[in-house]
């Protein structure tokens, strides 16, 4: 799998292949000799084969902000990219492994990165969905207009400043109904950042075909 994943890295004019790492303590190695936009790592990997990609993003957070991550696994439950977005979506990416055999996708997932966004895999989003049309009423039902309106601005990447624009409210009319909405959606005991993303995630599971 690595070296197919090298070998069509290489490939790619766009891009510039800084290190090939086998295990977690390689690759923050090369992280900090090579200092590279992207890093692009499976989900499990040395020494213990379990989440060694994930804590390698939540360590390259503080150490390398600037540092984008995709990490790739063969896993759709929503848990592990919940946990991967833990602490912000920003320069993070988590993709299933079937979506390296489609380099334009693998690619858009790398740009995305390192411009600062964020992606998902559908079939995760699609997850999301499934688990959600099992329950018999979605928490989403007790928002009020206004509070889905500022969800599903928060779905497309806004901040506040930006949502108080498009919706023609103030800063702290939005901070209320974003407060509003996480502790509807039982969000209020977590951090900020981590219940913006359980938030959106939860309007992409049942807004998104």
């Amino acid at each position: 799998m690595r070296e197919g994943v090298r070998r069509l890295i290489e490939m790619e004019a766009e891009l510039e292949l800084a290190a090939v790492c086998e295990d977690l303590d390689g690759l923050l190695a090369a992280v900090e000799a090579e200092k590279p936009d992207v890093v692009l790592t499976d989900i499990r990997m040395p020494p213990t084969g379990t989440d060694e990609g994930i804590r390698a993003a939540e360590q390259l957070r503080s150490s390398n902000p600037q540092v984008g991550v995709v990490v790739l696994s063969q896993y759709i439950d929503p848990a592990y990219a919940l946990h991967l977005f833990e602490h912000g979506s920003e320069r993070r990416a988590y993709l299933l492994k079937e979506r390296v055999s489609d380099i334009d996708q693998l690619l858009a997932a790398i740009k995305e990165v390192a411009r600062g966004g964020s992606v998902i895999d559908p079939k995760v989003v699609e997850a999301l969905v499934a688990a959600r049309s099992k329950t018999s009423e979605s928490p989403l039902a007790h928002l009020t207009k206004r509070e889905g309106e500022v969800l599903s601005e928060m779905a497309q990447g806004k901040n506040n400043a930006a949502i108080a624009g498009a919706l023609v409210l103030t800063e702290r009319a939005v901070e209320k109904h974003i407060n509003s909405i996480f502790s509807k959606l039982s969000l209020s005991e977590e951090e900020d950042a981590h219940r913006r993303v359980k938030a959106v995630l939860l309007f992409l599971s049942e807004n998104t075909a």
